[in-house]
């Protein structure tokens, strides 16, 4: 499990590398590999949302659960897929909220949002990990204690995030950040199941660039190329 950070992310985390959990979450991962488990995201890409997100840049936070458990999909941020594969149903229903938020926005033929990623939003998934075609399958194995600390950590070292949560899962995080200090965004979530509930028509694109204007940041250009 390479740790490929942006400097500035292992400068605020250094600390929680040497805790218990993370070494056991390391063996965790060992072992599901040693015994012929293919795992996902590749290892060098399960910490990407960290280099493409420097800390001292990130503006936005996107939370996700866990990554997509089929084959060339996740690339380390949430809710993302590797240019080549067809966009899942979230991020589908995640584009059409955007061509009615956004004025001009053209649905793209990928979905690959690391554009998103390099203009300041954080696009973390509670889990990092998971087994092929096994959803959850890396859940409460270590890996929501490491992200929750990189909430906290937000939270506390920084100003004036926008922190947008889709669904109850990612509502319940809520509770981590400093809602004197930062804005929240909550909605139903993007998946078929749910985005007719109140997904659609929530506008949290627009609303997150109206926050960050006032803030005196650049807002996301949110079109994909």
């Amino acid at each position: 499990m390479a740790l490929n950070f942006e400097p500035s992310w292992l400068e605020v985390l250094q600390d929680e590398f040497g805790k218990n959990y993370m070494v056991k979450l390391r063996e965790f991962l060992k072992e599901e590999q040693a015994a012929g488990h293919r795992t996902y995201p590749k290892n060098g890409d399960i910490f990407n949302a960290f280099w493409k997100t420097p800390f001292n840049e990130l503006k936005v936070v996107i939370i996700g659960q866990d990554p997509y458990h089929g084959p060339n999909q996740a690339h380390g941020l949430s809710f993302s897929v590797q240019k080549g594969i067809t966009a899942p149903p979230s991020l589908k229903n995640i584009y059409k909220e955007l061509a009615t938020d956004i004025p001009g926005f053209i649905i793209p033929g990928h979905g690959d949002l690391t554009e998103w990623a390099e203009q300041g939003v954080l696009l973390l998934n509670a889990t990092l990990t998971v087994r092929a075609d096994s959803p959850a399958s890396h859940q409460k194995k270590g890996w929501e204690e490491f992200t929750d600390e990189v909430i906290k950590t937000i939270s506390d070292k920084k100003e004036g995030v926008v922190f947008i949560l889709w669904g109850s899962f990612a509502q319940a995080k809520a509770d981590l950040i400093d809602q004197k200090k930062h804005f929240i965004i909550k909605s139903p979530h993007p998946s078929p199941f749910s985005a007719d509930r109140g997904f659609f028509g929530s506008k949290p694109f627009s609303k997150t660039n109206d926050i960050l204007k006032k803030e005196g940041k650049k807002p996301i250009d949110w079109q994909i190329h």
